[in-house]
């Protein structure tokens, strides 16, 4: 019987850091799993070295259910970002082996595909107008059907999700010296430390949306992610000053842990509202999807225990006629956004894919297999997840210290970044 021989945890930060697990059965089979989580990588390597992997030696890769439970139930100590990226690294890496094994690709053990291509959208952002309707045209160039609208605000020095936004912080070691695309983790000793103003925010964002539609038409459909800075009642306003801009969703509106306060957003506004990128398991989202009180899971397969399951979240979410919008930037590795784009392939409910390029030194270590054609994605037919990592390439880009921002306001007061 097929057993596991060796599990490594490869770190590495070719253009950012991304922490791998490279599992190896006896008969030479080798499966990747992403165990990235941005800010705090190394909490998970130990997670996987010191405790996850004395446990996988000698298992059979085969039984994967089997072994999430394993790790889920017996660890005692359950959820939480640190213990479902470990699992599911180990996850998709078992998936990932399951499927080579097979001599297919993984969607077609996930039930085969069903769609052609994956609908994805792109991350357009600029300091002010003519800078953001220049980013929006890149994007269109470059075969995007779907755009995130993210721009500065009058008065705020640095925002999340503007590429062109100066930094203090070190560089995070792109080609030309600055910014790897809007990537927030900073390299360096501390964070960042950026402004906010959500009267502000709320006053220009409805202006921003009204000059891109004015520029780009009605039918381009925008995204834009508050990040979890507005109150229920800040989230509801916004929502409705939105709504003549039709706006495919308004992702994380307010901080949704407090899962009853979507439903003051539901009764002001029909935009409609994508949650998740900081959810670990279905227990995150189980008010959210019975009543109905989102339009998009959010999560990463990286973040929410792995295929395994991310797969019964969404099966869970398709009773409600709610959709998959699966969390993809470029701090989930390529490992992670293959499965992501085999599970979008084969799920029902799939609704959109975020999909942000990465650097070159990262395509270099971790090859894939993926298409990208006039603005659908596709994982590519080669056996597994279609990626394989350069070990020694890996290792020319050791781990580098990265903190991802924090917020403060005006008087100073730590705010939700």
């Amino acid at each position: 019987m097929t057993r596991i021989e060796t599990a490594e945890v490869v770190v590495t930060s070719p253009d950012r850091n991304f922490v791998t697990l490279r599992l190896t059965t006896d008969e030479g089979l080798v499966g990747l799993g992403d165990a990235t989580l941005n800010g705090r990588e190394l909490a998970v390597v130990s997670y996987l070295r010191d405790h996850v992997v004395p446990l996988l030696i000698g298992r059979d890769p085969h039984r994967i259910e089997d072994t999430w439970q394993f790790l889920y139930r017996g660890a005692y100590w359950r959820r939480g970002p640190v213990t479902m990226a470990a699992i599911a690294a180990v996850d998709v890496a078992l998936w990932d082996l399951k499927a080579r094994a097979a001599g297919m690709p993984l969607y077609q053990l996930l039930g085969g595909a069903s769609r052609d291509g994956l609908l994805a959208y792109g991350h357009a952002s600029g300091r002010d107008l003519p800078e953001l309707f220049d980013s929006v045209r890149d994007h269109l160039e470059q075969g995007y059907r779907a755009i995130r609208i993210q721009t500065g605000v009058p008065g705020l020095k640095t925002i999340y999700g503007v590429a062109s936004n100066a930094r203090s912080a070190e560089p995070t070691g792109a080609d030309d010296g600055g910014r790897y695309d809007y990537e927030p983790a900073g390299r360096g000793p501390q964070p960042q430390e950026e402004d906010w103003d959500t009267p502000a925010y709320l006053r220009h964002l409805p202006t921003v949306f009204e000059a891109v539609r004015h520029e780009f038409g009605p039918e381009l459909p925008l995204l834009h992610d508050g990040h979890h800075r507005m109150t229920p009642i800040q989230a509801a306003k916004l929502g409705k000053s939105l709504e003549p801009y039709d706006l495919f969703w308004l992702e994380d509106c307010t901080p949704a842990e407090n899962q009853q306060g979507l439903r003051l957003v539901r009764q002001h506004t029909t935009t409609p509202l994508a949650i998740g990128e900081v959810f670990n398991t279905v227990w995150d989202y189980q008010t959210l999807v019975s009543e109905q009180l989102i339009d998009y899971v959010r999560s990463a397969v990286t973040h929410t225990g792995g295929i395994t399951a991310l797969r019964k979240i969404l099966d869970f979410a398709a009773q409600y006629q709610i959709r998959s919008g699966i969390h993809g930037p470029t701090d989930i590795s390529p490992v992670g956004m293959a499965a992501a784009l085999h599970l979008d392939l084969a799920i029902h409910n799939f609704g959109i894919q975020e999909y942000m390029k990465h650097g070159a030194r990262t395509d270099e270590v971790f090859r894939q297999s993926f298409r990208w054609e006039d603005g659908l994605l596709h994982p590519g037919d080669e056996p597994g997840l279609g990626v394989t990592l350069d070990v020694d390439g890996a290792g020319k880009y050791p781990y580098v210290q990265a903190y991802l921002p924090y917020n403060r306001l005006s008087d100073g007061t730590v705010h939700d970044w």
